[in-house]
């Protein structure tokens, strides 16, 4: 049935509700009418979802009418427009080339940051690492592009080193070791660019202990939790009392583990847990050897030994 309207001064208003607000029904684009529930304007305005694009289509056309998302940190936000393909005969010049062509519109610094951002992205999706941590790496790196600070160091480091930042910051942190699995740059160079970069950007970042590696690094074992509580009180005992000075907390965090799981039935190896942790075997030993002879302080009191301290193993 077609609507019944009468338009009167560019007004539309019902035929037989005349003073009767209209209701506007913006999925549809419709006005209706608030009496007698009459459609008196269809389609008034078109706000159905933007085509969908299909990337394998073989005809090469693309029917979507979006760009990407808006990226605050490029110049202009990432907006651009992109002429189509050529259809028609009015759309070649007389030799057959394409009358309007895009230009490379994106300067050579907003390329940069983008390239950057994508490595950044994949190298946090490779070790499941949440978007806040991608954007803060993101906002870092944008510092320091815009800053110039690191003139010479390739931007693969400098987006590694913002990663290794942007976790430490978030409260998640990583070892060097994890970064450098997901990236192509080696841990030395990273290092240099984590501490070009807090210089730099005179930033900080918290001081990792033995407590931000240990649930992960237990976890990925597959020790039980009681196994975990006790690495967990070794590690922060042995802390306190300094018995392991100038040893890494990762290296402590290790040595902990191998103590509390050789004290239970879930043994591990030194090797085991240095795949985990990412130090080597010899660098496990050197911190047990300083925590072995205070064991019997170390150990939680309601531990449930299946292997006395006096039968734990000496280096």
């Amino acid at each position: 049935m077609a609507s019944s309207s009468r338009q009167s001064h560019n007004k539309i208003c019902c035929y037989s509700h005349p003073d009767a607000p209209l209701i506007e029904d913006y999925r549809a684009g419709d006005q209706i009418c608030s009496e007698c529930g009459l459609v008196v304007g269809e389609r008034v305005i078109d706000v159905g979802s933007e085509w969908r694009t299909f990337n394998n289509e073989k005809s090469g056309v693309d029917p979507s009418r979006v760009g990407g998302p808006e990226n605050p940190l490029l110049s202009g936000s990432n907006l651009s427009t992109i002429i189509g393909p050529a259809t028609g005969a009015a759309s070649y010049d007389s030799f057959g080339a394409p009358k309007y062509q895009n230009r490379r519109t994106m300067s050579s610094s907003d390329r940069a940051l983008t390239n950057a951002f994508r490595e950044i992205n994949d190298m946090a999706d490779r070790i499941n690492m949440s978007r806040t941590i991608i954007d803060r790496a993101n906002l870092l790196f944008k510092q320091v592009h815009d800053g110039k600070n690191l003139k010479g160091r390739s931007n693969d480091a400098i987006a590694s080193a913002c990663l290794y930042i942007a976790c430490r910051q978030e409260g998640v942190p990583r070892t060097f070791k994890e970064i450098c699995a997901v990236s192509k740059i080696s841990k030395k160079e990273i290092g240099r660019c984590f501490k070009l970069i807090l210089k730099a950007l005179e930033t900080s970042v918290e001081l990792i202990t033995t407590g931000d590696f240990m649930s992960r690094f237990c976890s990925n074992l597959g020790l039980p939790n009681m196994v975990q509580r006790a690495a967990t009180h070794i590690a922060r005992k042995a802390v306190e009392i300094d018995i392991v000075p100038g040893r890494s907390p990762i290296s402590v965090t290790a040595a902990a583990i191998y103590m509390a799981s050789q004290a239970s039935d879930d043994k591990k190896s030194q090797k085991e847990i240095g795949d985990i942790a990412g130090v080597a075997d010899v660098t496990i030993r050197q911190s047990y050897k300083l925590m072995y002879p205070h064991a019997a302080k170390l150990f939680p009191e309601d531990f449930e030994f299946s292997t006395s301290i006096e039968d734990l193993p000496q280096m």
